[in-house]
């Protein structure tokens, strides 16, 4: 097949999202299919370059030239609309790859609609948050409670207090727009868990959609070289949070679980900081930022087990996987995605949200019981398979394939369409 994904960021902008896009280009290629990524122009990136064997190529928006309506200059973010340069790229994007199958992540799906309504390609769409109903891609109201569902006169106020009243209109109503036609247009939704398909009205609806979560390679448990930076963790056994250090990770509930453990190890904390994170940490908690991902599987081997306290949805941790294919245990809270990759009692241990006390129960527990320590790490790295490449990959080549199967009823034969190409 002839496959080209959509992504507003790649590497070298990284994150959760970006490296599954990376990690599905190349396991897609490795199995023969030919691979295109249409992503943002990145300042100091060329236009087109090869990423091995997958060719990216670099688009610039109408939306993204306008540096005044971004927070973060290196993230200039797709908008819930489809945008007139983007568009426009797009359209000489698919006019040069001639793909089979389009595969969008993020809000960048928006700007294909247009193109798919007038007979191009078939369109999946992975949905990676919330951002099919909530404006916030978080589906947090205010940013303090899980939502109880998107309306109008709910969503504006909320959009109003992140973005300003300009911004939050032209994304709210904009989001939804594109949310009514994509549920009529799309092909197939990806939902990376069932909290996802749940909460963005999938499930129940009559849009095609499957649940298949992200993954980690199959190697990923292999280790390369030590990064110097690794000198710095603690010599013995450590308690782990990966991730950005922001109260809707729960970095504040974890501070305050973290205080009340008796004969505590080190908690180490590598991550990003950002506007809401602490100014101050307790003695004992180690913050590191910007590490490379290899050095950061390091330090997954070195630790004792990891904890993620989100106290907001994660549509899908991939930190939890990283976790274990490194044989460790996670305790992580019961809301969103996780109960989807954390087995309670089996493969890590699954805690209320907002709730230190009963965190500090969960790791307490871990550091007192190492036989319990030692059966959930063994359950995570025998059950950690059915979340790799191998796995999770097969999958998604079905959807294309299902997705494929009717439009190819469709068409004329081959004969009548045929321009004399080679590849026709």
């Amino acid at each position: 097949m002839r496959i080209l994904l959509l992504s507003q960021f790649y590497p070298p902008v990284i994150g959760g999202e970006e490296r599954h896009v990376r990690n599905l280009g190349r396991a897609l290629a490795q199995r023969g299919h030919s691979v295109s990524v249409g992503t943002f122009m990145h300042p100091g990136s060329p236009e087109t370059e090869f990423d091995g064997a997958v060719r990216v190529r670099r688009l610039r928006g109408t939306v993204q030239r306008l540096s005044n309506l971004h927070a973060d200059s290196e993230r200039r973010h797709a908008p819930p609309f489809p945008d007139p340069g983007l568009l426009l790229a797009l359209k000489r994007l698919v006019a040069e790859e001639r793909p089979d199958i389009v595969h969008a992540h993020n809000w960048i799906y928006a700007s294909f609609l247009p193109l798919r309504l007038l007979g191009g390609a078939p369109l999946v769409v992975t949905l990676h948050d919330y951002g099919l109903v909530c404006a916030r891609k978080n589906f947090m109201h205010l940013g303090t409670h899980l939502c109880d569902g998107p309306r109008l006169a709910k969503c504006l106020p909320c959009a109003t207090a992140h973005y300003g009243a300009v911004k939050a209109t032209a994304t709210t109503l904009g989001n939804w727009a594109s949310s009514f036609v994509a549920r009529r247009v799309v092909d197939r939704f990806i939902a990376v868990s069932h909290a996802v398909a749940r909460h963005t009205g999938l499930t129940g609806g009559r849009t095609p959609y499957e649940v298949i979560p992200n993954f980690v390679p199959d190697d990923v448990g292999v280790l390369g070289s030590e990064d110097p930076c690794l000198r710095e963790l603690p010599k013995n056994g450590f308690i782990l949070f990966v991730g950005d250090m922001m109260r809707l990770k729960g970095i504040d509930v974890l501070l305050k679980a973290y205080a009340r453990l008796e004969r505590a190890p080190p908690l180490i904390l590598i991550g990003r900081r950002v506007a809401d994170t602490p100014t101050a940490f307790p003695p004992n908690v180690r913050v590191f930022n910007n590490w490379p991902h290899s050095a950061i599987m390091h330090a997954w081997h070195r630790s004792l087990f990891g904890v993620l306290p989100s106290v907001g949805p994660e549509a899908c941790a991939t930190v939890i996987m990283e976790a274990m294919a490194s044989g460790k245990a996670v305790v992580a809270t019961d809301v969103g995605g996780m109960p989807d990759l954390v087995d309670h009692g089996e493969t890590g241990l699954l805690v209320p949200p907002g709730d230190p006390q009963a965190l500090a129960r969960a790791m307490q527990s871990l550091l007192d019981d190492r036989t319990l320590l030692a059966h959930l790490e063994s359950k995570s790295l025998a059950r950690v398979g059915r979340l790799k490449a191998g796995a999770v990959v097969t999958r998604i080549e079905q959807v294309y394939r299902d997705v494929l199967r009717p439009a190819a009823s469709r068409v004329e034969p081959p004969a009548k369409q045929c321009s004399g190409e080679p590849s026709c």
